[in-house]
């Protein structure tokens, strides 16, 4: 793995969550955004009967959102990374079969293991990250994910911190409850 994806994955893995943002919010008086934690880990040993030119990294992140008034939503999320090998790191999002429950599709399951042929690229192009003189990566993409659907990704990653902000419109009207960054910190 050459050192630019080796850092993106360090800042990248581990459990994060927001925790310290619900507080103040409901501190505030008002909860605006859901708490979320995202446990991340390179799976790519998982990944079974890969190319041998295939290089790059898979990486699981076990998304669990709870949104005031409602009960959590479990989104694992498999990552397909690759690197200039100067400053870019480029993202793609992997479809896991569906013959996968969500609950099951976790890095502490080991039986948890996916074959390469039964993967598909997601539509939501290519996400690149540039990382920065500050030591931080920094995308803002927005993928095509279907007829009249966007998906916004504006994020920078840094030491311990992931501020991610995600927007979902339809024929360009905001579906997404909030606008402003979920403000991830390492836990």
């Amino acid at each position: 793995m050459d050192k630019v994806l080796e850092r993106f994955c360090e800042i990248l893995c581990g459990t994060l969550d927001n925790i310290a943002q619900v507080e103040a919010e409901k501190k505030a008086g008002k909860q605006v955004h859901p708490y979320a934690k995202h446990v991340t880990a390179i799976f790519s040993h998982r990944v079974l009967n890969r190319p041998e030119d295939h290089e790059g990294i898979y990486v699981l992140e076990e998304s669990y959102y709870t949104y005031p008034g409602k009960e959590m939503d479990i989104k694992p999320l498999l990552f397909y990374l690759r690197s200039d090998g100067k400053s870019k790191v480029f993202l793609q999002s992997v479809q896991i079969p569906e013959k996968w429950n969500p609950a099951d599709a976790t890095n502490a399951n080991e039986d948890f293991i996916l074959d390469y042929s039964e993967l598909s690229i997601r539509p939501f192009g290519i996400a690149e990250y540039t990382l920065m003189e500050t030591d931080q990566f920094t995308t803002n993409h927005i993928g095509i994910v279907g007829p009249g659907m966007t998906f916004q990704l504006t994020e920078t990653l840094s030491d311990g911190h992931l501020s991610v902000m995600e927007i979902v419109r339809k024929d360009g009207v905001n579906l997404t409850p909030y606008d402003t960054p979920i403000d991830y910190i390492k836990v």
